[in-house]
């Protein structure tokens, strides 16, 4: 009977790896790059005594305990021992991040992945295999982007380490990371990308506020800095999101018998609409985003990624103060016993 089993088991395995041939290779490449990750790290306390660790990186280092303290105790978020090793990057770019929309509708390719869901997203260790497989997708009509991850979430998985050049920021940009990432350790919804990338940014941005409030006082200069460089990118944010709603119904009314050249030039010419119409907004380093967009040709996977990580902010502010009177614990709490976790 036990062979029966082993066998019949040995089976569902080969048939298993057979038809998911790819994924299999994809997975076992994700794990090898998460396990070298694990295998070289070492404790704050031994980067922060290793004299050939840049001065400049262990400024931020030191305050990981104090962000991590703060989002337990104040903000609600789950305990873990997440971001208590270092890994030196060396300067390196470590995950690559693939996306990819429809040509003309605001519809973004989806990749499923057993247990975890599906994520609009897709990760590689390896820039060469991000690259091949966005060329792949452009090749089939896609837009494409392939972008680099600053830090990612394994979900409790394993223990999340910091990554160097996750340190090369300031003070508020690193608490605002470490508190996203965290967030997303707390609460991370299955086949719910853009409920749980919305949620991760606004807890981001709301705790990294009321942490520098509670460190410096509510009118010091570090919060008034931090709050007036939120207020650029919330206009800008509104800006991509008000963009969005206009190529949609762009796309929505075009004629699909149009030749792909004609609906391409209508298309390009309300992207490039939007993207000049930033000079108009009141930004402080406006010309940093239009420098970096003349170089760099946005397409449909920009107003997407707009979509999945800030189009809910404004609900969720709404939520916040109407519902748990501005109280994020309680409001994660909430969240917490609404949605099943993975």
């Amino acid at each position: 009977m036990l062979k029966k089993l082993f066998l019949a088991l040995t089976f569902i395995f080969i048939a298993f790896v057979a038809f998911n041939y790819e994924l299999v290779l994809y997975g076992l490449g994700q794990a090898r790059g998460q396990m070298h990750i694990l295998m070289n790290t070492r404790t704050i306390a031994e980067t922060l005594a290793d004299p050939n660790f840049p001065d400049s990186l262990k400024t931020n280092l030191r305050l990981v305990t104090e962000i991590k303290n703060f989002a337990f105790d104040s903000l609600g978020i789950r305990y873990s021992t997440n971001y208590s090793n270092v890994y030196d990057q060396q300067g390196k770019e470590l995950m690559f991040v693939v996306t990819a929309c429809e040509p003309f509708m605001l519809a973004a390719k989806e990749w499923h992945f057993p247990l975890l869901g599906t994520f609009s997203y897709k990760g590689f260790f390896d820039q060469e295999k991000a690259i091949e497989l966005a060329k792949a997708l452009k090749n089939k009509g896609l837009d494409t982007n392939v972008r680099t991850a600053g830090g990612w979430s394994t979900l409790g998985w394993f223990e999340d380490p910091i990554l160097s050049n996750m340190l090369d920021d300031t003070e508020a940009g690193f608490a605002e990371l470490i508190i996203h990432e965290l967030t997303h350790g707390t609460l991370f919804v299955k086949d719910s990308v853009r409920f749980n990338e919305n949620l991760a940014t606004f807890v981001g941005v709301k705790g990294t506020e009321r942490y520098l409030e509670a460190k410096y006082g509510k009118d010091n200069n570090e919060v008034n800095q931090y709050r007036q460089q939120w207020k650029d990118r919330n206009k800008l944010t509104e800006h991509i999101l008000h963009g969005a709603q206009y190529l949609d119904s762009l796309y929505q009314n075009m004629d699909q018998h149009l030749p792909y050249e004609e609906k391409m030039e209508m298309k390009n010419t309300a992207i490039s609409l939007i993207i000049n119409n930033i000079d108009t907004l009141s930004l402080s380093d406006k010309q940093k985003y239009l420098d970096f967009y003349s170089k760099h040709k946005p397409n449909n996977t920009l107003f997407m990624s707009y979509l999945r990580y800030r189009g809910e902010f404004a609900l969720l502010e709404k939520q916040l103060e109407k519902n748990y009177n501005a109280d994020i614990k309680e409001m994660l709490e909430d969240y917490k016993h609404t949605y099943a976790s993975l």
